[in-house]
C-alpha cells in the first residue's frame, strides 16, 4: 500500500499556549495545512474576538468545530442513560435528564463538546492522509504529556521542543498585540467560562468583572441536578463574595476561623 500524503493540523484552542505555538509556526515556516478550533459555544467573549483576530491577522481561515447540541441542552435536557447512579445522581435525581454540571471525575464536557467532534473530523480525513497534530503543550507543562502517555498517536508538541514555557507564550503573543481583551489579568486558563472545576479565586473574578456570564451561569445552575460545587451552589458563591467584601471592609480577616463561622451563620440565615 503506499504511503498517504501528509496532513499537518494545528489544534488551535485560542489560549495563549496554542496561539503561540501557532504564530511561531508561522514565523519557522512550517507547514500547516488546516488550523482547527474546537467551539464549545461557552467561551469567552474575548476570546472569540481573539480567535477571529488571529484569522485575520494570519490570512488564513480556523476550521471551527462544533457538537451539534449546545451547552445548555446537554446540562440540563438531554436524554441521559445512567447505567449506574453516581451519589450526587441518587441524592438529587436518578432520572433527571442532563449532563448536569462537570466533575473532576466526570468532564462529560470535554469529551462531547471538543473529543467528539475532533475526532468526527479527524475520521474523514484519516483515510486520505496521514495526520499530524501538533498540540500547544508548554515546556512547564510536561507533566501533562506524560499523564496523557501521548495516546494519539502522531501528536507533535513544539512548544517543549522550544522550550517555551506559558509564561514566554503568553509575551510572545504580547509582543505580537494580542491580549485577549484583558482575559489573562484575571485568569489563568480562559477556555470554558462556566467551568466548575475553576478555583474560587477565579470565580470571584468571574462574579466582580462579568455580570452578565455571572446571571447565566446562576441560570444554568438552577437547571443543573447536579450541584455546581460540591461546598456552594452559585448562589451561595455569590453571598459568600458579597459577605466577604463586607468583612474586609470592617477589619476581617477571610482566612480566620471567626470568617467561616460567621459565612456559615450567614448562608443558613438567607438560605
Amino acid at each position: 500500500m503506499p504511503n498517504k500524503p501528509q496532513y499537518n493540523i494545528v489544534s488551535f484552542s485560542g489560549g495563549k499556549d496554542s496561539t503561540a505555538m501557532l504564530l511561531r509556526m508561522i514565523d519557522e515556516g512550517m507547514q500547516i495545512d488546516e488550523i482547527i478550533f474546537c467551539d464549545t459555544g461557552i467561551e469567552f467573549p474575548g476570546l472569540y474576538k481573539h480567535i477571529d483576530k488571529v484569522e485575520k491577522d494570519i490570512g488564513r481561515k480556523i476550521t471551527r468545530l462544533k457538537s451539534e447540541d449546545d451547552f445548555e441542552y446537554l446540562l440540563s435536557r438531554k436524554p441521559v442513560q445512567r447505567e449506574k447512579p453516581t451519589p450526587y445522581a441518587l441524592e438529587h435525581g436518578f432520572d433527571h435528564p442532563g449532563y448536569g454540571w462537570a466533575g473532576p471525575r466526570m468532564r462529560w464536557c470535554t469529551e462531547v463538546l471538543k473529543s467528539k467532534p475532533r475526532e468526527h473530523f479527524l475520521k474523514g480525513l484519516k483515510d486520505k492522509y496521514d495526520i499530524i497534530e501538533y498540540v500547544g503543550l508548554a515546556a512547564d507543562e510536561g507533566y501533562r504529556l506524560k499523564r496523557k502517555c501521548n495516546t494519539r498517536g502522531n501528536v507533535r508538541h513544539p512548544l517543549i521542543d522550544w522550550n517555551m514555557t506559558e509564561a514566554d507564550c503568553l509575551q510572545y503573543c504580547k509582543d505580537r498585540g494580542y491580549d485577549w481583551d484583558g482575559l489573562y489579568d484575571h485568569f489563568s486558563r480562559v477556555s470554558c467560562w462556566c467551568c466548575p472545576l475553576q478555583s474560587l479565586n477565579e470565580l470571584r473574578e468571574l462574579y466582580e468583572y462579568f455580570p452578565e456570564l455571572w446571571q447565566q451561569l446562576k441560570k444554568w445552575d438552577e437547571m443543573s441536578w447536579r450541584p455546581f460545587r460540591k461546598d456552594y451552589s452559585v448562589s451561595e458563591l455569590e453571598k459568600r463574595f458579597d459577605f466577604e467584601k463586607q468583612w474586609t471592609a470592617d477589619g476581617g480577616s477571610t482566612r480566620s476561623q471567626a470568617f467561616f463561622s460567621a459565612l456559615k451563620k450567614y448562608l443558613e440565615e438567607t438560605a
